[in-house]
């Protein structure tokens, strides 16, 4: 390039200018981008800190990378945390951390760059347009490396990658890792009954029989977005996530404080799939509405009721991406038993740059396997697909 770059550090998204980010993230509401992510955008990522949820005391330090023109025009980003331990990134490297120690070497703290607590696949290398994205994501990429070695940390992981970072990473070197997820496809469906029409007879009926079973014992579902996530609802919400939480997790991620942010800065971006049995809701789950996809985040419940759970996450969710004309529904990670109701395989990425030649190649190795593992794994349940023949989602 002719014109010089720099990259700049940032801790706290309060010190980034909103529409900066949002101009580089697709969320600026005045030329957002196509595919707009809601989990890259800056009301996401400072509610996340802001909230105390992601931070220096919970093992998140804002490390953000701004790559700037010699004018201090902002034309690159990448949100990354200094982090002291593995928890809440949904791509485990805790073996490579404890193989590290055990050899002598310190893996923390190392460079995590992602969406803290969300295992949804997103842009990591920020440009300003899609004009610019090859030009930049290949300089994002290289000044991530170098900002890794020149602190001093054992690695960089950007994780959870689309297709054009993924490349421009391994390019400069990251170790290219691979995962599986299960998303429900779009195919051009007009409503939930053309969808149940594509499975075969006896999965058709056994969903059918889930869903009616799921709304036994009176339970009724309402869809809350905008203007109808109040703090009240939040509240009830929140204690749901809670008790879930507290039993999956031990201690859950979010504040509550997290909740009041993103419904005052992007309630129009989240949907809230409530279920409400006697007067009062009993279980809900949260949704964040992109452009293209809704993303399922996490559910909780103060009683539990068979199905629920299926109705509330996944079934609810299909039926109102089919409502929006949205192409998928993405519901997190893991969970096989997605694919019964609809999800299949989906493979997800993530790139690693491995400072210490010895455990570069190990873990190197390691990933070749597991990424034919994870081809296998994903043409086997290809091979279970509750479709009928021929109308296999792609």
């Amino acid at each position: 390039m002719s014109e010089e770059y720099s990259i700049r550090i940032e801790q706290s998204f309060g010190d980034i200018d909103p529409e900066d980010w949002n101009r580089l993230s697709g969320a600026s509401k005045t030329m957002r981008m196509e595919p707009y992510n809601p989990f890259v955008s800056h009301a996401f990522l400072s509610a996340m800190e802001q909230s105390g949820s992601a931070t220096a005391e919970t093992g998140w330090l804002g490390h953000h990378m701004l790559l700037e023109r010699g004018d201090g025009v902002l034309v690159g980003a990448i949100p990354a945390y200094l982090k002291n331990h593995s928890k809440g990134e949904y791509v485990f490297d805790h073996g490579w951390a404890d193989a590290f120690e055990r050899a002598g070497g310190h893996y923390y703290p190392k460079l995590q760059c992602s969406v803290p607590f969300t295992p949804a696949t997103g842009p990591r290398l920020l440009t300003a347009g899609d004009v610019d994205a090859a030009r930049f994501r290949p300089v994002l990429a290289s000044g991530l490396r170098q900002v890794t070695e020149k602190i001093g940390v054992s690695s960089a992981h950007v994780t959870f990658t689309p297709d054009g970072d993924t490349q421009a990473l391994t390019d400069a070197g990251f170790l290219h890792r691979t995962d599986q997820q299960f998303h429900f496809i779009n195919t051009g469906f007009r409503d939930h009954a053309d969808f149940l029409d594509a499975l075969s007879s006896r999965k058709r009926k056994d969903l059918k029989k889930e869903r009616k079973a799921a709304l036994d014992n009176g339970i009724s579902i309402d869809w809350l977005t905008g203007s109808d996530l109040t703090e009240e609802i939040w509240d009830q919400f929140f204690t749901f996530y809670m008790d879930t939480g507290s039993r999956k997790w031990g201690r859950p991620y979010l504040t509550r404080s997290f909740y009041s942010l993103i419904g005052e800065r992007m309630a129009d971006d989240i949907l809230l799939v409530m279920a409400k049995r006697d007067g009062r809701y009993v279980a809900g789950a949260i949704n964040f509405i992109g452009s293209d996809a809704l993303y399922g985040r996490h559910w909780g419940c103060i009683e539990d009721h068979p199905y629920l759970h299926f109705e509330v996450c996944y079934h609810q969710a299909i039926d109102f991406a089919l409502s929006r004309g949205l192409q998928r529904v993405e519901a997190g990670a893991q969970g096989e038993h997605k694919l019964a109701r609809g999800y299949t395989p989906v493979t997800t990425h993530s790139a690693h740059f491995i400072a210490h030649a010895g455990l570069r190649n190990a873990i190197s190795a390691y990933l070749e396997r597991e990424r034919e593992e994870v081809e296998q794994i994903s043409d086997y349940l290809d091979d279970h697909s509750p479709f009928r023949k021929g109308e296999r989602q792609e």
